[in-house]
């Protein structure tokens, strides 16, 4: 019985393959009849950051050098290590994807590829990194036609032109000048494995980043360019012990997350309908963007410290508030393992980072900073029947009344449902689609506490509207699209300017997302941050929000919003470890961000008044032995030596 079931897989499988086969010939001869794709000129762009400074170039006709002046190190190393049958067959290698199948079958895991250099060419003639089957049959049809109108030696010579090397390096000629600063002709045998090597996945073979790696990346290369007969043992073992001299120890950039920036641009790039879709196909456009390299450096920094383990994933959006322009961003913890971009494509629960826009409706309403709520175990009973009983994070509660100040600083989330009931679960709602959260929510109690899905774009732009007094913002990435010939294709023009929240109380709001890490909020428990504490050299605004799956930093200054998301994609439940990591990683980037520059704080308002109190209890000091921080209050709200809140009733 065993035997037949072998047999019968056996002819299924063979059958699949007959399929596949049939399918290609179909494919081949469709595309004799498809017209020519000029690939000199398809993807052709540049990428410049905000002070005009090129961070990218794909398929560049000034960077692009014919296969006559690559010397044979490059040719014979890359074809060795990518596609050794790349001269005898027609563009699909079906022994070789036949292989890769039954390995993979048999191993239920992706343990080998199979894709031909014409295919890898195919992928880079697109100006985005979309994963879709949409774009994977048209890498299919693109791999037929350029086998059918061009030569072998054509499409090799594409293919190192477009390839990716690392640091925003793309063709050949960008990379040996980059790391050699030579020519393509004069690349040693050394020099050429170590970059051909590179392709295969950038940020984890770039000698710059992980030498160690690079190297045992170049000792795969040269053994098959030892065993496809390009060289001999002699010149194989020294080449490998070739010490390798490389342009200089500045790498300018040197920044292996800019390709999840230059992936959010072309997402941008593609969603701009007043650019015709001729250009994309046909590229040589210059795309100037709002990427501020220090910015990108700097989260750099942070994603050093945010690591616990190989599958804990990030985001992270630094952005301008005065305009939505994004200055830095990082869409994975490394590209070369995930091109997914979780910056622009992922959704999560933000938890308590929607409470400051609870908290600013309710000063809007009545409430001051003294504000208290009972904070302890609740069930809330609702008219249907239902009950909702939220938890606060650990189980700490403070079994007394507590000041809206300082229910901020702990998150507390007793006092924010209370808030939220009180209110009008309409409130909290409204207040999100005005600072430009469009996903969807239901009006629920447990919107409070941030149970629903957004973007970190969303949750940028809304925090911008704090940072900036009140305007709505839209993120953006792009300012300018120039074609060939200097002609404007398309640029950014800010919305007319709407003003959505009271300058007065979002300074209030600014304010009181410094207790999150203000020792005066030691009490019965720890200020979110205050892990942080030690590490904060200037003043921010920050929140955090953690939910079993996900972990969030927001902050901002009057400069930036910085957004930070951690957590697993398959949404697992995340440690405690993850949500140290992501404060760790904020308070990283942010330092390194203002290392250079001194970061402002607000100016108080006409209208506000400060006053010496206990954060805690909200009451004015009386005694030098209590908790004391200084707290802001609208003119007339400000409370009585004599503690007396009428505005809210208590329970």
């Amino acid at each position: 019985m065993k035997k037949k079931i072998i047999k019968f897989m056996s002819f299924g499988f063979l059958g699949m393959f007959g399929c596949f086969i049939i399918f290609n010939l179909i494919g081949f001869l469709y595309a004799f009849i498809t017209p020519k794709l000029d690939i000199k000129t398809a993807n052709a762009f540049s990428v410049f950051d905000n002070k005009g400074n090129l961070i990218f170039q794909g398929n560049g006709n000034d960077s692009w050098v014919s296969l006559d002046n690559c010397n044979d190190n490059i040719i014979n190393a890359t074809i060795s290590v990518e596609d050794k049958n790349f001269y005898r067959h027609f563009g699909f290698d079906f022994p070789r994807i036949a292989k890769a199948m039954m390995v993979n079958l048999s191993s239920k895991s992706i343990r080998q590829g199979a894709s031909s250099i014409t295919q890898q060419y195919a992928k880079n003639l697109f100006l985005d990194f979309e994963q879709s089957w949409k774009r994977k049959w048209k890498e299919m049809w693109l791999t037929y036609e350029l086998e059918v109108h061009y030569t072998k030696d054509e499409i090799l010579e594409g293919y190192l032109n477009t390839i990716n090397y690392g640091h925003g390096m793309y063709g050949i000629s960008n990379a040996s000048k980059y790391y050699f600063d030579k020519e393509v002709k004069d690349l040693t045998l050394a020099e050429a494995s170590i970059l051909a090597g590179i392709p295969n996945s950038p940020s984890d073979y770039s000698p710059v980043d992980n030498y160690n790696l690079s190297k045992e990346r170049q000792k795969v290369v040269l053994s098959r360019m030892y065993n496809n007969g390009y060289i001999n043992e002699k010149e194989m073992n020294d080449a490998y012990n070739q010490e390798l001299v490389f342009k200089n120890d500045d790498f300018g950039n040197g920044l292996s997350s800019l390709i999840y920036y230059n992936d959010a641009v072309m997402a941008e790039l593609n969603s701009i309908n007043s650019i015709p879709k001729s250009y994309l196909d046909t590229g040589n456009i210059r795309i100037y963007t709002t990427l501020d390299i220090n910015a990108q450096k700097a989260l750099e920094q942070g994603l050093e410290k945010n690591a616990v383990n190989k599958k804990v994933e990030t985001s992270k959006v630094m952005m301008n508030p005065k305009d939505g322009s994004i200055i830095g961003l990082i869409g994975g913890i490394n590209y070369g393992n995930s091109q997914f971009n979780r910056a622009i494509n992922s959704y999560r629960q933000p938890g308590s980072t929607v409470k400051p826009f609870l908290y600013y409706r309710a000063l809007e309403n009545g409430f001051t900073p003294s504000t208290t709520f009972f904070s302890k175990p609740t069930t809330f009973y609702f008219d249907n029947k239902q009950t909702y009983s939220p938890k606060n994070y650990g189980g700490i509660y403070a079994n007394k009344e507590i000041s809206l100040a300082s229910a901020i600083a702990y998150s507390d989330n007793i006092f924010a449902v209370k808030t939220h009931l009180f209110l009008g679960e309409d409130e909290l709602y409204d207040t999100l689609r005005k600072v430009g959260v469009t996903s969807k929510m239901e009006k629920s109690p447990s919107l409070a506490l941030g149970t629903y899905e957004l973007s970190i774009y969303e949750l940028a732009a809304a925090y911008s509207s704090l940072a900036n007094g009140g305007k709505k913002v839209k993120p953006h990435l792009i300012t300018k699209v120039v074609d060939k010939m200097g002609n404007i294709l398309y640029e950014y023009v800010e919305p007319r300017e709407e003003i959505v929240l009271d300058s007065d109380i979002t300074f209030l709001i600014s304010e009181l997302l410094t207790s999150t890490y203000d020792v005066n909020l030691v009490d019965y428990t720890y200020p979110t941050c205050f892990s942080m504490a030690s590490s904060i050299t200037h003043k921010y605004a920050i929140k955090t929000g953690s939910t079993d799956t996900d972990s969030w930093v927001v902050g901002y200054t009057p400069e930036i919003v910085f957004a930070s998301w951690a957590g697993y994609d398959d949404s697992s439940d995340i440690p405690t470890e993850v949500i140290a990591g992501n404060k760790n990683s904020w308070i990283t980037s942010m330092e390194a961000y203002f290392k250079e520059k001194d970061a402002t704080w607000y100016k108080t308002p006409k209208n506000i008044v400060g006053m010496l109190v206990n954060p805690i209890t909200g009451n004015p000091v009386v005694s030098n032995n209590e908790n004391k921080k200084i707290l802001y209050y609208l003119k007339g709200t400000e409370p009585n030596i004599v503690k007396e809140d009428k505005n809210v009733k208590k329970n």
